[in-house]
Parts: structure tokens; C-alpha cells; sequence
């Protein structure tokens, strides 16, 4: 099996975790704490928008590629597997984008704004 290929597999097996965490966040069996987690990881994951804008270098990529998939291994860990093996087989075709995630992302993004902003008045009031 080459790289790429190796790649391409990894790449579709979180894709489909993160659509099996999906469901699993809206799952009554699933424990509370493993809801709670699965709902965080697959909202962030299915936001289209990131947390660090990927255009900042080095920064903007290290939550896609160690982040996301730490929170993927954490939440699939506190799954049961029975359950977990369960939504896996339910996922089909796209996972879902999460409209949500997207708007808890830019609360976070004006609320930051907010912040600086109230920072930069205070220290230019003085």
C-alpha cells in the first residue's frame, strides 16, 4: 500500500468517525460525558469555519491536523464500541455540516474581537 493510498484511507475513516460522533452526540445509549465531548469534536470538525483561520502560518494548520484528531481518538474512546460500531455502519455518503459549530466559532471569533477591542479603548483612554 502506498503513502498516498495509506493517506486517502486515514483521510475517509475520520471522515466517517466524525459523521459516526455526529450521531452518537444525539444517541440516549451514549453516555452524558461521552455526548458532550462527540458533540464538541464532530461540531468543530463539520464547522466550516476553523477556530485558527488556516491562512495564519504554521498555527492555522496544527488545529486540523493534531486537534481535530485528538478529539476524534478522545471521543471515540468513550463511546462504547458496540455503539460506536453501530454508527459507523449507520454513516452513508456526506457527513453533515454543522451549521451550529459555525456559529459558535463566530461568537467566538466576536467575542475575541470585543475583547481587543475593549484592550486597545482602555489602553488608549489613559
Amino acid at each position: 500500500m502506498t503513502i498516498l493510498a495509506r493517506v486517502r484511507q486515514w483521510a475517509s475513516t475520520i471522515v466517517r468517525d466524525v459523521a459516526a460522533l455526529w450521531l452518537a452526540a444525539r444517541d440516549p445509549r451514549v453516555p452524558w460525558y461521552a455526548k458532550a465531548v462527540a458533540a464538541c469534536v464532530a461540531a468543530y470538525a463539520l464547522s466550516p469555519i476553523d477556530l485558527i483561520p488556516d491562512f495564519i502560518p504554521v498555527i492555522g494548520y496544527l488545529d486540523d491536523l493534531l486537534l481535530v484528531p485528538l478529539g476524534i481518538l478522545l471521543a471515540v474512546r468513550l463511546v462504547p464500541p458496540e455503539l460506536m460500531a453501530e454508527f459507523r455502519a449507520t454513516v452513508r455518503g456526506r457527513p453533515p455540516v454543522s451549521r451550529t459549530g459555525a456559529v459558535i466559532i463566530v461568537l467566538l471569533w466576536i467575542a475575541g474581537a470585543a475583547f481587543a477591542g475593549w484592550i486597545v479603548w482602555s489602553a488608549l483612554s489613559r
